[in-house]
């Protein structure tokens, strides 16, 4: 007659998490703190990504609206260090560029200083400069007018000004029809501009007309900045051609680039400072971590009874086993699915309070879970295989 072993019964997926969970039942305060580690780093993460996504889809949108096609010719140094000069003619040969679709230019009146009364000392230009503008510059810039009115056919001749937006803010010129003294001319601003991404310098500046800057200031109508549109296709085409079509005689003293290139560079530049964070994140969850593995190796110590009693029983090692490795991802699943939760709450409240598109990548949110589980395994692996290996009367004889 034979005789065989009975096999233990296996535990099915709903006795595995039942049992897991009766830990987090028990002991939910230590539960709480334990998982609350977990839930800060993938919070931290959560956020970083998602306020990083949200932030590029902004400048994305931004540069979406106002193209990628834009490039600035401005004067370079001589080969004696001074300052070069752009030709009269210049914006004329640009135009002639078969691939150029739209041209306009700035010309700077480096000797006119802009002050709010004539009482101001001269040495307080509060870094706000003069220029002469062609009426097409803020179509080509895409600028807009924020309030009052843009320069026409009317004002080019007269002494009237429009403020760039951080120039009206120093000047303290909230709304149009007050004076500024642009040199030795009192000048109307008619009107006041929206801050131009792609064109800074016109955040700076008092714009006048081309013909009132040579009327009223004297000015030699060279151009400063030379601002062209083309098509998508013919952008590089045109980079190349430009600096010899601006100035054939010395086009090395051209210098020309692409406003939208910086835009991408501060977004680079934020992508850094986004890398630390991610960085302070992984530490904060690997402290997390840390967390969980204290409190599954204290919970074998305080359970000895539970153990010794569960083996006397008839649980295999292998049971109790999984009964704690249960107990430590069910932890850590908690803390990333609160965290997750947080994540995207914090990236959405400040998405919206800096008014850009809310983005949460789904990518993000899976590798938060995913990496929480990770955690939770390898800090519950230890601490679930020193429970197996408990006898029953070793863990009963501690009771």
């Amino acid at each position: 007659m034979t005789s065989t072993l009975q096999r233990p019964p296996r535990m099915s997926a709903r006795d595995v998490l039942r049992v897991g969970a009766v830990g987090l039942r028990t002991r939910p305060m230590r539960a709480f703190l334990s998982s609350l580690g977990i839930a800060i780093g993938i919070a931290a993460m959560a956020a970083v990504v998602g306020i990083s996504s949200s932030s590029q889809a902004d400048l994305d949108r931004t540069l979406s609206a106002l193209g990628t096609n834009l490039l600035t010719a401005t004067p370079g140094n001589t080969l004696t260090g001074e300052q070069a000069k752009l030709p009269v003619e210049s914006e004329d040969m640009v135009g002639r560029i078969e691939a150029v679709q739209e041209v306009s230019a700035l010309g700077h009146i480096s000797e006119a200083k802009v002050y709010r009364t004539d009482k101001v000392p001269e040495e307080q230009t509060n870094g706000i400069s003069a220029y002469a503008t062609r009426l097409d510059v803020l179509s080509v810039t895409g600028g807009e007018i924020g309030r009052g009115s843009w320069l026409n056919k009317a004002t080019d001749d007269y002494p009237a000004t429009v403020l760039g937006s951080v120039a009206a803010e120093r000047l303290g010129v909230r709304e149009p029809g007050v004076h500024v003294l642009i040199g030795n001319t009192w000048f109307t601003v008619v009107g006041i501009l929206d801050e131009v991404p792609l064109a800074t310098e016109l955040d700076t500046a008092a714009l006048l007309g081309w013909p009132a800057a040579q009327t009223y200031l004297n000015w030699e109508p060279h151009p400063s900045t030379i601002y062209t549109r083309s098509a998508d296709a013919h952008v590089h085409t045109v980079r190349d051609l430009l600096g010899a079509t601006v100035n054939p005689e010395a086009p090395n003293e051209v210098e020309v680039s692409r406003p939208s290139d910086a835009l991408a560079a501060k977004q680079a530049a934020g992508e850094v400072f986004t890398g630390l964070l991610l960085g302070l994140g992984a530490v904060a969850l690997l402290v997390g971590g840390v967390g969980v593995a204290n409190t599954m190796v204290i919970s074998v110590l305080e359970r000895r009874s539970e153990i010794g009693l569960r083996r006397s029983l008839g649980a295999t090692r292998g049971q109790i086993r999984t009964q704690f490795l249960a107990e430590s991802l069910l932890l850590a699943a908690l803390g990333g699915a609160g965290g997750v939760l947080l994540g995207a709450l914090v990236t959405a409240g400040y998405s919206a309070y800096q008014m850009w598109p809310i983005v949460v990548p789904a990518w993000a949110l899976a590798g938060g879970l995913g990496s929480t589980l990770v955690i939770g395994a390898i800090a519950g692996l230890y601490p679930a295989i020193r429970a197996s290996r408990l006898s029953p009367t070793e863990a009963l004889a501690t009771t």
